[in-house]
């Protein structure tokens, strides 16, 4: 299985022209019956040998944080030890300059990436308590707030410098999931343990959701026509982008309370329409999976509340999974039907409905 990135790499070493490459990915489209740009491709596997490698990686970092926990000192006694994260994030930095670098596998790039970030948060934080002292955060959330918000700045940093050595996609979202934890962190030990504070992370983490957004926005409009790796790290933010900024949305409408009134569930239907909107204009289904679960209860509650009681559940599916995937069998001709209205300098920067334009 070969991806756009893939043959953007064949291009650039020559063992490929561009007007091949272009040729390509036309006979794919016309083959696909859909337009290449609209099918949101991303590398996950190349072979079962990526299942493969990427389940001895996991058996050997597991081992090593075994051996670095052992080695200690543990945060109360049996706690976590800082050698465990640093083993792990050593070992995971290893193993990429080979089958990262060298053998370019995805599925194992994003296993020892997500170790890597995770043992440097891991060795941050614990280093952190134990030269603090364990006493200094014994009824103090704004001391663990500004130790999480330390360690998830440490974290950042270094897979920054991951992304500077190896450029996998996923690493620019995982970064910026270190800056959102860095900024929630510094925002909750701002205002204290205040009766407002749950609003206050809510908004803050929809603000936040809508810059990583924004930032999966400004990858995605410098390859409109998706045939880089630039719209595979757009791919991964929007992915990240989406629950931070459906959670918010629907737990201040209420609905995450265990119940919703009809009127309230009609305004949750109003919302998956306009966030569907939004995901035909930027051709990110993202948005509208992250919300599925909470259009799901609505529909639940709309039909309890009209008295189909046994078959609620079943009707809510039916309901979701129809519109799913009608949309998916129509998605390019709906989506050039929402973009053609739009204005031409926002068109400018959405991604192409038609390969031509971009040709």
């Amino acid at each position: 299985m070969y991806s756009d990135s893939d043959l953007e790499a064949a291009v650039a070493a020559g063992a490929l022209s561009p007007e091949s490459a272009s040729a390509l990915r036309d006979y794919v489209a016309n083959r696909s019956g859909g337009a290449v740009v609209d099918e949101e491709h991303f590398r996950l596997l190349t072979g079962f040998n990526d299942i493969f490698v990427g389940i001895a990686a996991a058996i050997l970092l597991f081992a090593v944080a075994w051996i670095g926990n052992a080695v200690g000192p543990n945060i109360g006694g049996d706690g976590p030890s800082p050698f465990a994260g640093l083993f792990v994030a050593a070992t995971a930095w290893g193993l990429a300059e080979f089958f990262t670098r060298k053998r370019r596998m995805a599925l194992p790039s994003i296993i020892l990436l997500l170790a890597f970030t995770g043992g440097v948060l891991l060795t941050a934080l614990t280093t952190l308590v134990l030269a603090l002292g364990e006493s200094t955060f014994e009824d103090n959330e704004r001391a663990i707030a500004l130790v999480i918000a330390a360690s998830a700045a440490v974290a950042a940093g270094a897979t920054w410098l991951h992304w500077r050595r190896f450029r996998v996609p996923i690493t620019v979202a995982v970064a910026a999931l270190t800056v959102v934890g860095v900024a929630m962190a510094l925002i909750a030990s701002a205002v204290g343990d205040v009766p407002a504070l749950e609003n206050i992370m809510l908004v803050s983490g929809l603000v936040l959701g809508l810059c990583v957004f924004l930032l999966a926005m400004w990858w995605d409009s410098s390859d409109r026509a998706r045939e880089t790796r630039r719209s595979d790290v757009a791919f991964w933010l929007h992915l990240l982008s989406a629950p931070l900024i459906v959670h918010p949305i629907f737990s201040l409408l209420g609905l995450t309370d265990g119940d919703a009134t009809i009127g309230e569930a009609l305004i949750v239907l109003a919302v998956y329409v306009l966030l569907g909107i939004t995901a035909l204009a930027i051709d990110r289904r993202a948005l509208l999976v992250s919300a599925l679960a909470y259009v799901l209860f609505a529909l639940i509650s709309l039909f309890r509340e009209f008295g189909a009681v046994e078959l609620n559940i079943a009707l809510a599916a039916f309901v979701i999974g129809s519109g799913l995937l009608l949309l998916s069998a129509f998605w390019h001709g709906v989506r050039r039907s929402v973009v053609r209205p739009l204005p031409a300098g926002l068109q400018a920067r959405l991604p192409v409905t038609d390969r031509t334009v971009a040709a």
